[in-house]
């Protein structure tokens, strides 16, 4: 129901920039080799800058080889193991959507991050592991949490900064939260519900994304920014 909601608004973000958003549906018993073939296809299209590949699928595909099928150059949601590295490297790259309008939120707000304690809650390919990437780059000290971290609790009540990227609604406690922590929710799940327990973590926090409304606008809004520097690459046009 999330993905559905994302595509909804991703589709309509797209139109009122200008940009044609093309929607691509498989039927769901595809293969990894269908999915495959239509990412190629599209690799293919001159007419197309920036492709997305709505996740989760469904359990017979291989996600990461699907993932890993887009073009570099067309990888809008920086979810390719060529420009995780990059980016994990320093170098200039597409970054995985959500992590990088997280950072550009924090940025936005003037949220202190250099020499802070970060915690992020969660380690997925795409949301939690460039997330750490991209904090430490920002010369935090990370944690990156996990089902198999022992005292899950007393590890988030430390953090200066806590990112819920865990993908279970309300997981993150208030009394994990240290008073003065700022908070990022990027999970979404059913009811408009995120990650961390907000109503009543909210008040001890310096800051916090609300859900719906926070982290999500800024994934949209970092597809789109992504498509476009594509686009002027893939044409030659230079930034005045």
């Amino acid at each position: 129901p999330a993905s559905v909601t994302y595509v909804r608004m991703k589709g309509n973000a797209c139109k009122r920039v200008g940009l044609d958003p093309v929607k691509v549906e498989l039927p769901e018993n595809s293969t990894t080799a269908d999915v495959v073939a239509q990412i190629r296809c599209l690799n293919e299209d001159a007419r197309i800058f920036g492709i997305l590949l709505q996740h989760p699928m469904p359990p017979q595909i291989d996600e990461r080889l699907c993932f890993d099928a887009i073009d570099i150059e067309k990888d809008a949601d920086g979810v390719t193991s060529w420009n995780f590295g990059r980016m994990a490297l320093g170098v200039e790259a597409f970054g995985s959507a959500t992590p990088a309008g997280i950072m550009r939120l924090l940025e936005r707000y003037r949220i202190p991050i250099a020499g802070k304690e970060a915690v992020v809650v969660g380690r997925s390919p795409i949301l939690g592991k460039p997330m750490a990437m991209m904090l430490l780059a920002a010369n935090a000290t990370v944690t990156v949490c996990h089902s198999r971290t022992v005292n899950l609790p007393d590890v988030v009540r430390r953090a200066d900064i806590v990112v819920g990227a865990v993908g279970k609604p309300r997981f993150i406690q208030a009394d994990w939260i240290k008073p003065g922590a700022v908070l990022v929710d990027a999970g979404y799940n059913p009811g408009n519900i995120g990650d961390i327990d907000l109503e009543n973590a909210a008040p001890r926090s310096a800051a916090y994304t609300p859900v719906p409304g926070g982290v999500g606008p800024m994934t949209i809004s970092t597809l789109i920014e992504q498509t476009v520097l594509a686009a002027e690459k893939r044409l030659g046009i230079k930034k005045p």
